[in-house]
């Protein structure tokens, strides 16, 4: 079944409860979503409040795949509130529900993402990648280049340092 993407769908509080159920699930499946399993809701609920609402006041937007009327991917385009790099964004907390996993949606996510960048005036996408899950394989199948690692800045476990990695895409190329 192919996804039905929204670019800035309305934030019901219906909406945002599917979203943080989605980023719960997501993360204690093993996804790297700036959290570390296991999590709660009660752990997820600020960091998702704080996302949704520089979406709602702005400038950062949001992409939400659905299968029927159930998110299934989502994903925030962040603007880097800095005039000298208006002309591309950072995708963050990219997502999938692990139930939906290995049918294609991930792929169709960051496409969608980068068809609809140019409207936002981006030329360009930056994704970062948690180092030590083989990440970067998927995005560099979609275009992404790593074009740089922090060796060691993710500290996931007292005695685990994972590199972050950072992905490019000029949108001039295709994936």
């Amino acid at each position: 079944m192919s996804l039905r993407f929204v670019l800035d769908p309305d934030l019901t509080p219906a909406l945002r409860e599917q979203i943080v159920d989605l980023w719960v699930d997501v993360t204690n499946a093993g996804g790297a979503v700036g959290f570390v399993a296991p999590v709660t809701t009660a752990d997820v609920r600020p960091v998702a409040e704080a996302s949704f609402a520089a979406v709602t006041d702005g400038p950062d937007r949001m992409l939400v795949g659905y299968e029927a009327d159930r998110p299934v991917a989502v994903l925030f385009l962040a603007d880097n509130r800095f005039g000298l790099k208006a002309h591309w964004g950072i995708l963050k907390r990219v997502m999938v529900h692990p139930a939906t996993q290995g049918r294609g949606h991930g792929q169709a996510l960051m496409r969608e993402a980068a068809r609809r960048a140019p409207e936002l005036g981006w030329r360009a996408l930056h994704v970062t990648v948690r180092g030590g899950l083989g990440l970067e394989r998927f995005y560099d199948r979609l275009g992404y280049r790593e074009v740089g690692r922090l060796p060691g800045a993710l500290r996931v476990a007292a005695d685990d340092d994972r590199d972050e990695i950072l992905m490019w895409r000029d949108l001039d190329t295709p994936d």
